[in-house]
Formats: structure tokens, C-alpha cells, sequence
């Protein structure tokens, strides 16, 4: 089954593994293997134009890949993607000014309330069950409430 490898030039298998990678960061999501991807090119370019062992070629991958990611992430740190709805993937925050319904009444600070059709904790003043009150805010997978 690993014939076909022994016969192929490193750069190829370099390059063909590069070309993988690449077509899996677009079938699976996220944005990581791109970064490995690069790296497996690159190393395919340098294994072409330099002869150079195996065991290097696989040394200058790890460097590489290391490289790619460290580079990719800290452009995306230091480059954040703007959206026109920050608060897109953020429940609690897309809550703020939501009236909601007490359905355990919040004693000490800790209760629960009725979003839609879901049930959410809430910290708060303390409210009978019943009481509508509005969201303030979020803390964790908690909502910040206070009476109307």
C-alpha cells in the first residue's frame, strides 16, 4: 500500500499533503489547517529546489507549521474581523433589554427566568414568580436582571 510513496519525490508527497490540507480546511471549519497547509507547500518548494533528507524536510515542516500558526494567529489578534453584529454570537448581550418572565423566584440574588422557551439563571434583586423584569446584562451563562 506504501509503495507508491517510495517511488514518489519527497517534494510531490510534500506538495500533495500541502494540497490535502488544504482542501480539508475548506471541507472541515474552522481556520487551522491552512496554516499547515503552508507549511507542508513550502516544504515541498524548499525539498524541490534543495536536496535535503527526509529527516530534515520533516524537521523543517515542524518548524514551519509551528511558524504559520503562531504567524496566523497573532495577525488574526492583532487584526480582528469587524461585524456589523458584534453581538452575534453572544445570547446574553443580544438579551440586554429583553423583559422576561421570573418563573423561580429569585432569592439571594439567584433565580431563574423564561426567554422565549427556554429557561435562563438570573442574578438580581430579588423577585417573586411572576414579576417581569428586564435584562441588564450577562454573567457567564447567567443573565443580570433588575425589577421594571
Amino acid at each position: 500500500m506504501i509503495d507508491w510513496i517510495n517511488g514518489l519525490d519527497a517534494h510531490w508527497f510534500w506538495l500533495i499533503v500541502g494540497g490535502l490540507l488544504g482542501i480539508a480546511e475548506i471541507l472541515i471549519p474552522g481556520f487551522f489547517l491552512i496554516w499547515l497547509s503552508v507549511a507542508a507547500i513550502v516544504t515541498g518548494i524548499v525539498a524541490f529546489v534543495l536536496p535535503i533528507s527526509m529527516t530534515a524536510q520533516v524537521a523543517l515542516f515542524a518548524v514551519l507549521a509551528v511558524a504559520t500558526v503562531y504567524a496566523g494567529r497573532r495577525w488574526f489578534a492583532l487584526n480582528p474581523i469587524e461585524s456589523t453584529d458584534p453581538n452575534l454570537n453572544d445570547r446574553g448581550a443580544r438579551l440586554i433589554g429583553e423583559l422576561v418572565l421570573v418563573v423561580e423566584a429569585i432569592e439571594a440574588g439567584k433565580g431563574r427566568v423564561k426567554v422565549g422557551d427556554s429557561v435562563w439563571i438570573a442574578k438580581g434583586a430579588d423577585a417573586s414568580v411572576g414579576t417581569r423584569v428586564r435584562v441588564t446584562g450577562s454573567d457567564g451563562s447567567a443573565l443580570l436582571v433588575e425589577g421594571v
